[in-house]
């Protein structure tokens, strides 16, 4: 069967993310993440930089709302729609402000929102960035997503048995099982990706600075604000990706990542569980 998502081109469009303090988050996001933030409603905070766009929802702390992946026709959307359908998946409405008439919901085993649809206008027409005399932002478009599930094998059969995503890797414990599968809708290494562990929820979401200069930029900006690293800098096993992280006020984790491996035609790789990452000095590190 085909790698239907894939074959759409769709990317990672934006996130939405629930907050028992919806507008201290979204400010976080707006300062740290130089985004422009305007409330939508009394329960809706959106947060809007170059490529990157974060909407935020009065709600539970560390709790998914949706992911938003934009495909680049309507050709392809049809095309995933219909993937759906017949993989018995049910068909849920549109919960994203972003996309057009026609865009639609599904619904993983895990219970996480997935929304497919063709984008708006960019959001350059709709808030004005950047403002007027402003530094221009450091370049980092939302690019990845990683969750943590109690059910890895659901998470596979879901994404690419049913939608169509591309498996690109897996990392394998010793004992020969999953631990991490990663799979993507685009040329990039992984759009969506899942850790195998002991709860089920979000790991962190990534924005692609493109190479070490923006990573470094990124790192300096969050020293300016006080910031502190979490994680990194480093270099992952699988993906071969530069990364560092942070966290936000609720505790939801950000990777800023740069040179991320473009995927052209290659099978499926299996990673072992201690080749996962690497700090900068070239030492496996691992977390759990």
């Amino acid at each position: 069967m085909p790698d239907t998502v894939a074959q759409a081109g769709a990317y990672l469009h934006h996130v939405a993310f629930e907050s028992a303090n919806p507008e201290r988050l979204a400010a976080f996001y707006g300062d740290a993440m130089q985004m422009e933030v305007e409330k939508t409603s009394d329960t809706q905070w959106r947060c809007e930089g170059p490529a990157r766009r974060m909407i935020v929802l009065k709600g539970e702390d560390k709790k998914l709302g949706f992911s938003g992946l934009a495909v680049r026709d309507a050709d392809g959307l049809e095309m995933i729609r219909e993937r759906a359908r017949s993989q018995g998946v049910e068909i849920l409405d549109n919960p994203s402000p972003y996309f057009e008439d026609g865009a639609f919901a599904v619904r993983d085993y895990d219970g996480h929102l997935v929304v497919f649809g063709l984008s708006k206008a960019p959001y350059v027409k709709t808030m004005g960035w950047p403002r007027a005399n402003a530094a221009a932002p450091i370049w980092g478009p939302v690019q990845h997503m990683t969750y943590r599930t109690q059910n890895i094998e659901g998470f596979y059969e879901f994404y690419h048995k049913k939608l169509g995503f591309r498996m690109v890797d897996r990392v394998v414990r010793d004992d020969g099982s999953i631990a991490t599968i990663f799979v993507t809708s685009n040329h990039e290494h992984h759009t969506i990706a899942a850790f195998d562990g002991d709860r089920t929820g979000m790991d962190h979401h990534s924005y692609e600075a493109g190479e070490w200069s923006y990573l470094r930029d990124w790192c300096e900006h969050f020293a300016s604000k006080g910031i502190q690293l979490m994680w990194g800098p480093g270099r992952h096993g699988p993906g071969h990706n530069l990364f560092a992280f942070i966290a936000d006020p609720d505790g939801n984790w950000i990777e800023i990542s740069a040179e991320l491996e473009v995927i052209h035609d290659r099978p499926c790789e299996d990673w072992p569980h201690e080749a996962r990452s690497l700090n900068t000095w070239g030492k496996a590190i691992l977390r759990s």
